[in-house]
């Protein structure tokens, strides 16, 4: 009977073991803020339940959320949401505003299944201080330019004032006023009075290049500046893309032109008719000129007849005959 109970709790044991779990090491993360933890498991306990709890021991840990009953947790109060991804075979936990007092051990679980078959877990510890983190600590920017720094605080520094200091020079030290702010030519401080305050340093030199502190309340972090020179080059490639660029606006611009000429026949059949009307002027011109000139002609010579019918010489041989009808007479003169 020993040895079936014993074998039973071994197999129970191992089983749970190759249900394997893993998640992220120890975390700290600041007063009020948020963190979410993703919890691994193996494949063929996809349709299993996953649960989140709190405690030094497992086995008397308290349940903060759980995928089978989302509801049954009052222990997460609101602030803890689980959800479960079995194409990824992952369950991430979120937990928000986070306090102090929720420093402690923590649980990503499997349910097995069983009385005498251990779940599969793993643990870590959160810790959830107090102080002021950058999301940055190295940052640069070319001469001339502005360069942004974003900081994050918790809860019980929202009415500390913030400040902005270079290393080794405390005299260089800025803070913001009563509504959260600082602004000068060089430095620009905002402050969301909330869990955010981002600095800006604008018109940049070569000599603003160094480590500088960031301070709020007694808390600090440092940040390092780079300064660079601008760069003024301009590669083959750009110019080639512009080139290419502008080649193609400008055949686009004589397309369109052309398509615009080709949207509008009517313009040529204008033209056309127009070149036509005028030949047909000109040609009705020249023929009332032609039958001018003729009849011009024609008149001079009848005056010639009429005025001039012959020369001084011409009629002394001339004969007169008179012809008296009734008489029948001849005479000749």
């Amino acid at each position: 009977m020993f040895l079936k109970l014993l074998s039973v709790l071994v197999v129970g044991h191992l089983q749970g073991f190759y249900c394997t779990v893993t998640t992220l090491g120890d975390q700290t993360v600041l007063e009020g803020q948020s963190i979410t933890i993703p919890c691994h498991y193996n494949p063929q306990y996809t349709s299993h339940v996953k649960y989140w709890c709190q405690g030094r021991m497992r086995e008397f840990c308290t349940s903060l959320a759980r995928t089978d009953d989302l509801e049954s947790a009052p222990n997460g109060m609101g602030r803890v949401t689980i959800a479960d991804d079995p194409t990824q075979h992952v369950f991430a936990v979120t937990m928000q505003n986070l306090m102090e007092g929720d420093s402690g051990w923590y649980w990503c679980g499997v349910e097995v299944g069983g009385m005498w078959i251990s779940d599969s877990t793993a643990s870590l510890y959160i810790s959830v201080v107090q102080g002021i983190s950058v999301l940055s600590r190295e940052v640069s920017a070319e001469v001339g330019d502005s360069i942004s720094v974003q900081f994050v605080y918790s809860q019980k520094l929202r009415s500390s004032d913030k400040r902005w200091c270079r290393s080794g020079d405390w005299s260089s030290c800025v803070a913001t006023d009563s509504n959260g702010t600082f602004s000068s030519k060089h430095v620009l401080i905002r402050d969301d009075r909330k869990r955010e305050f981002t600095v800006t340093l604008q018109q940049l030199e070569m000599r603003d290049s160094g480590w500088y502190w960031s301070v709020a309340g007694q808390q600090q972090v440092t940040v390092h500046v780079s300064v660079t020179p601008r760069t003024a080059t301009v590669t083959a490639s750009s110019v080639q893309i512009e080139s290419k660029t502008t080649l193609q606006s400008v055949t686009k611009s004589e397309n369109s032109q052309g398509e615009r000429l080709l949207e509008t026949p009517w313009i040529v059949c204008v033209i056309v008719l127009l070149v036509i009307t005028a030949f047909l002027e000109i040609w009705k011109f020249r023929q009332q000129c032609k039958k001018k000139q003729k009849h011009q002609e024609a008149s001079e010579f009848n005056d010639k007849l009429t005025m001039c019918p012959w020369k001084e010489g011409d009629y002394k041989n001339t004969s007169v005959i008179f012809l008296n009808a009734p008489a029948r007479q001849v005479h000749v003169v």
